[in-house]
């Protein structure tokens, strides 16, 4: 399978089976989290992995987590991030965006479906798993075996708009 083809096997699964995801099948997920960019190679990403029925109970509490049998908050460590020095933007979002990104194609390479959430409440996160004042809690990604149709990767055809209207050549 090439690249974009992996790319646009991925969806967004908003629908998950009770099927756990295999240990083994996990750790190649991580592995790719651990291979990813970041900005001066900080690797300020901190990663929750989010398993036991107990926990994901209270991850619901934040955000709508589709039926997943599992999740991983995505954090940046705002100390360690890489900041450009001209206007001093940390670049947190970007280096857990990478993170998240690598992780989900990793999974769908895997058989494994995936939904990046944004929509949570950060003070419920923290609060649930202690997590440091000083961790940019980014996203959560929920993974697991869909339960239900497969998006068509020739979605985009008619789903994206053109590359025109966003691509320019000079």
């Amino acid at each position: 399978m090439t690249f974009l083809d992996l790319a646009k096997k991925r969806y967004s699964c908003r629908s998950y089976s009770d099927r756990p995801v295999e240990p083994e099948v996990l750790k190649q997920i991580l592995s790719a989290a651990h291979v990813a960019p970041t900005g001066a190679n900080r690797q300020p990403q901190r990663l929750i992995v989010v398993q036991t029925k107990e926990a994901m109970e209270q991850l619901g509490k934040a955000a709508n987590l589709h039926g997943a049998p599992m999740a991983i908050v995505v954090c940046a460590d705002r100390d360690v991030v890489w900041t450009r020095e001209c206007d001093h933007k940390q670049i947190t979002d970007i280096d857990a965006t990478i993170v998240t990104d690598h992780m989900m194609l990793a999974a769908a390479d895997l058989g494994v479906d995936s939904v990046w959430i944004c929509a949570f409440d950060p003070t419920i996160v923290r609060t649930a798993f202690q997590i440091p004042d000083h961790w940019d809690i980014v996203n959560i990604l929920a993974l697991g075996y869909g339960n239900g149709p497969v998006k068509s990767p020739d979605r985009h055809d008619t789903e994206r708009f053109p590359m025109e209207t966003y691509t320019k050549t000079v």
